[in-house]
């Protein structure tokens, strides 16, 4: 496979390849909603089976979405990175219905560590989470 040399096409082929062998993202709804160097967008419906006793978005389900586009924004360098901590904090309920969005920015990147930020927001663009993820980059590339 010829790999694109622009930043941004790699992100975007990336990305592409990731998401297709990420049954994971999948099952729960989620897509890629966009790819940068160092970002990504990503977002997912709640469904009725996502909610909890309380009638709100399980945060599990808040905590896949943004790890998901945490996943993609720190791989998005092709070289394969892995999530080596994260701290969630949950602001306000995700209810059924809603589209969840979650924008994964790079803060940081020094050798094989970055440090990531999250931002979960609905279709009001009502905060719903803030997470920060540190990665850690392993051997090998994405493609």
């Amino acid at each position: 496979m010829n790999k694109p040399t622009d930043p941004q096409a790699l992100a975007e082929a990336v990305g592409a390849a990731m998401f297709a062998r990420d049954p994971a993202s999948q099952s729960l709804g989620m897509t890629l909603d966009a790819i940068a160097p160092g970002a990504a967008r990503m977002s997912m419906p709640v469904r009725p089976d996502m909610l909890n006793g309380h009638a709100s978005c399980h945060g599990g389900f808040i905590f896949a979405l943004a790890d998901s586009a945490f996943a993609f924004a720190c791989n998005s360098h092709n070289l394969v990175t892995v999530g080596a901590g994260c701290t969630i904090d949950y602001l306000a309920p995700g209810r059924e219905g809603d589209l969840l969005t979650a924008t994964a920015t790079e803060q940081a990147l020094a050798g094989k560590t970055g440090v990531y930020d999250v931002e979960v927001r609905n279709q009001d663009g009502r905060m719903i989470a803030l997470f920060r993820g540190k990665s850690h980059r392993v051997s090998g590339e994405v493609i």
